[in-house]
């Protein structure tokens, strides 16, 4: 099975995680996974006036932020994992990764707000879950 996790650094992240790790059935050699981050972009004129190397420098410094735990995380507990990380707005890029590659299953956290509050809001997990053709686990 191809799994797919999202993950931005929250605690919702920190709970997937260890959900993926202390359920061992998850971690065996039948399951590929790839770890997935996205990071919406600087606004135009904010990395207008930054310049491409600053802009670039902090999406290597956000992925670098967010992957490298899970990286440990997951060599602790003898997982093997592929790293990517794309830039643009989060729901679409999970959405748009899993279904382009084909992956079997979305796994993500989830801050878990009540209906009305994600009506009104909106959430990454929520646009995910609208968006993805591929099935999506979220762990609250």
């Amino acid at each position: 099975m191809k799994i797919l996790l999202a993950v931005d650094g929250s605690d919702y992240t920190n709970r997937m995680l260890s959900y993926l790790t202390t359920h061992k059935e998850w971690a065996n050699a039948d399951h590929v996974f790839t770890v997935f981050h996205a990071v919406l972009p600087v606004p135009h004129r904010a990395a207008a006036f930054a310049g491409p190397d600053i802009v670039h420098g902090y999406y290597e410094d956000d992925a670098r932020v967010v992957l490298e735990p899970v990286r440990a995380l997951l060599a602790r507990n003898g997982i093997e994992a592929r790293f990517e990380h794309r830039i643009g707005h989060p729901a679409e890029e999970i959405a748009s990764f899993a279904q382009k590659g084909q992956f079997d299953l979305v796994m993500m956290g989830s801050r878990g707000h009540g209906t009305l509050t994600n009506l009104v809001l909106g959430s990454v997990a929520t646009k995910v879950l609208a968006a993805c053709t591929v099935p999506v686990l979220l762990v609250r």
